[in-house]
């Protein structure tokens, strides 16, 4: 039998380090399979137990030279701590490395202020052998499981140079010419710079867990011998009795059993209208009891709660691997063990050749110095900082690196409907009421819906504002009956506002009026009735639209002509989704979709070779967010979608999200420039080091403008 076990991982630092863990684990009969995730630290293995227990898989992983845990069910790391350890020594490093780097300002200008050697060896060892100890456990574990890594990289670079300069320092007999500490210095504190940014990227993916966890009440008041008492949520049981004020969240799926109210189901559904619920009616835990005291029987609890499951979807969409892998770790493999070679190769030719094994020790070290990685270092973070920076001026929030190299990519973006490209308010769009005008009927509306704070009622009132009409005539007894509408007395007669599905209760037809109230609805409007109840009498019908948000046309039309194909997933009925897709020319349309269909169709999307971006801004869509290529929440929306999301639009004006994909297109383009630069210097330079026709301070000469000119690259 097959078991599934999460691991939290440990020590890793590129996409060799993924690749070794994968190949330790696989290699082992009872392993089914494993993925590794770098982005967020963990391990799905799936394993034999007749041949294999969590026990040894952690084993396995830590004579790889990694440290594993067992994932706790519903826990997130919170590594704030080592954050701000990171922080404080990348400005112990800085402040180490900058006597080093200033003085090398002033020379071109005949000022020689570099300190003197025993001073720089005092700045440059703790930063190599203390603050740098990391890139050499790194590059242990590279070398004892016989690969490369960036840690290895840093560590052989960093310490050619600093070795070199130690060499040179005790072996002049006069002052140096020039010594390279500032050079290992410099690299390790801008790589730790990285590695911090990286940190806290990873830290945001924990966000949207902690934010879902948090919908969840610790405790419920629940009926125990008839008496009513506060228990923590764990207590609970099947079949359990919870009671649940106005205003308070619901803490378990379950059915009412007494009462009625209004929910805000808006985590579930996405849009922003009030749910009227009644006895027997579904629940779900985290959504938000808008009136009435109400009983609710358990009916799921845990890890089987909606909520729980929506937490799942974003933690499976969240583990799915990249399918870009950092090109720098790819080729690092490689290249350290090429340079390698040709480092002792150098050493080995040019001493037997010359019979002068100083030069050849030099030129070796010149092989190492052009070779350092400095600059491959600088390639991508330099690019994406510049390119965050100005992503975050045209109020676009990039969240993570990943999120930025996929968008350039985007074949398909995909939609929310309410609040993303409409604007999620309500408002009135027309009215049929054949005895009466149009202004009376709208007073009749406003008279009974004075004070409340339904969204249709905020929308009667708004129509009512815009008209100037204020002399209303007062309604007496105004009650809200939860499930069926609200209700008032004017001029002594009793008057109900209420949905379709009252009419057939109280079995009242008029053909007329239900007709335009159909032809409304076909149109994507949602309807509201005026009856007078007791005559059995429709006074008539109005109806409600959502407005497309300015722009969305435009970014529709932006987004086909950079050739990326736009479907819309909503919750809303067929017809408001038909006429919405219509307006803004989108290329398709779902509509009726719940959360987990809003995944799977993202899902399905990618398994047709689609690079999909999605697009929304409610707790719902946050499966599909996470799903997604590219999550792009709006920041009109909950916190859950812009935690899941790789960008967040800060202005909520989706022309942002053509500037997004523009931003990144040419953001990506840099991160290309830069590697070419990178690795320009090392093809022309390595050989003439070799050769012997670049000394060591060339060499570093040459390694200080590669970074010179990916940092100016990127700032162009």
């Amino acid at each position: 039998m097959t078991e599934t076990v999460t691991l939290n991982i440990q020590g890793m630092s590129c996409a060799s380090c993924v690749a070794r863990i994968e190949k330790v684990l696989t290699k082992n009969t009872g392993i089914v399979s494993a993925s590794v995730n770098l982005a967020n630290e963990k391990a799905v293995v799936e394993y034999d137990d007749s041949k294999a227990t969590e026990t040894a898989i952690i084993e396995m992983i830590t004579k790889a030279g990694y440290q594993a845990q067992v994932l706790q069910q519903s826990k997130t790391i919170d590594n704030e701590e080592n954050l701000k350890h990171e922080k404080q020594l990348i400005w112990l490093s800085a402040i180490l490395t900058l006597p080093l780097v200033l003085p090398m300002l002033f020379e071109p200008f005949g000022f020689h202020l570099m300190p003197s050697p025993w001073i720089q060896l005092l700045l440059a060892t703790p930063i190599q052998f203390w603050i740098g100890a990391r890139f050499y456990k790194g590059a242990w574990s590279a070398l004892k499981a016989k690969s490369g890594n960036m840690d290895l990289l840093v560590a052989i670079g960093t310490s050619s140079a600093y070795g070199l300069s130690l060499y040179l320092m005790l072996m002049s007999r006069e002052h140096p010419l020039h010594l390279y500490f500032e050079s290992s210095a410099v690299i390790i504190t801008l790589v730790l710079l990285g590695k911090f940014l990286e940190a806290k990227a990873k830290k945001q993916t924990t966000a949207a867990i902690r934010a879902l966890q948090a919908l969840q009440p610790t405790k419920a008041n629940v009926m125990r011998n008839d008496q009513e008492v506060s228990v923590p949520i764990e207590q609970l049981q099947l079949g359990d009795i919870v009671v649940v004020r106005p205003g308070e969240r619901l803490p378990v799926d379950g059915i009412l059993t007494q009462g009625s109210t209004q929910v805000d189901e808006s985590l579930v559904t996405g849009e922003s209208l009030l749910v009227e619920k009644e006895v027997d009616s579904a629940l779900v835990g985290g959504s938000i009891n808008s009136e009435g005291l109400i009983q609710v029987k358990v009916t799921a609890l845990g890890t089987e709660t909606m909520l729980a499951r929506i937490i799942r979807l974003v933690e499976d969409a969240q583990a799915v691997k990249a399918p870009i892998q950092r090109l720098v770790d790819k080729v690092s493999a490689y290249f350290v063990p090429i340079v390698l070679i040709i480092a002792t190769l150098t050493l080995i030719i040019t001493g037997i050749l010359s019979n002068n094994w100083e030069m050849a020790i030099v030129n070796a070290v010149s092989v190492l110095v052009i070779a350092c990685p400095c600059a491959l270092g600088l390639a991508t973070p330099t690019s994406i900082m510049v390119g965050t920076g100005v992503a975050a001026k045209a109020g676009i929030l990039i969240k993570d690196a990943q999120a930025l190299e996929m968008t350039h990519s985007l074949t398909t973006v995909a939609f929310d409907k309410t609040g993303t490209l409409t604007e999620g308010k309500p408002f009135v769009s027309s009215t049929y009421s054949p005895e009466i005008s149009e202004d009376e009927f709208l007073k009749f509306l406003a008279s009974i819906q004075v004070g409340s704070e339904h969204p249709l009622a905020n929308a009667v009132l708004s129509e009512l504002q815009s008209r100037q009409l204020t002399s209303l005539t007062p309604a007496n007894n105004i009650k809200a009956l939860a499930g069926r509408g609200v209700q008032g007395e004017i001029a002594g007669e009793n008057y109900l506002i209420a949905s379709k599905r009252v009419l057939t209760e109280l079995k009242i037809n008029d053909a007329a009026i239900l007709e335009q109230a159909n032809n409304f609805e076909e149109n994507g409007e949602t309807v509201s009735f005026l009856l007078v109840p007791d005559l059995k009498k429709i006074i008539g019908v109005i109806s409600f639209k959502d407005k497309i948000k300015e722009n969305a046309k435009a970014t529709i039309e932006h987004l086909h002509q950079l050739g990326i194909k736009t479907v819309m997933l909503t919750g809303d009925n067929v017809g408001s989704a038909k006429r919405v897709a219509s307006e803004l020319g989108l290329s398709d349309y779902r509509a009726e979709v719940l959360p987990e269909q809003k995944a799977q169709i993202v899902n399905e999307l990618k398994s047709q070779g689609e690079i999909v971006g999605m697009v929304g801004d409610g707790l719902n869509d946050a499966p599909a967010l996470a799903a997604a290529h590219v999550g792009i929440a709006m920041s009109t929306g909950t916190d859950v979608a812009m935690h899941t999301a790789g960008l967040t639009l800060l202005r909520g004006n989706p022309l942002l999200i053509a500037d997004a994909i523009s931003l990144s297109r040419k953001t990506y383009t840099k991160i290309q420039h830069n590697l070419f630069w990178a690795f320009i210097y090392n093809i022309i330079g390595i050989p003439l080091a070799a050769l012997g026709y670049l000394n060591p301070i060339i060499a570093g000469a040459a390694m200080a403008f590669s970074s010179v000119s990916v940092v100016a690259n990127s700032l162009l």
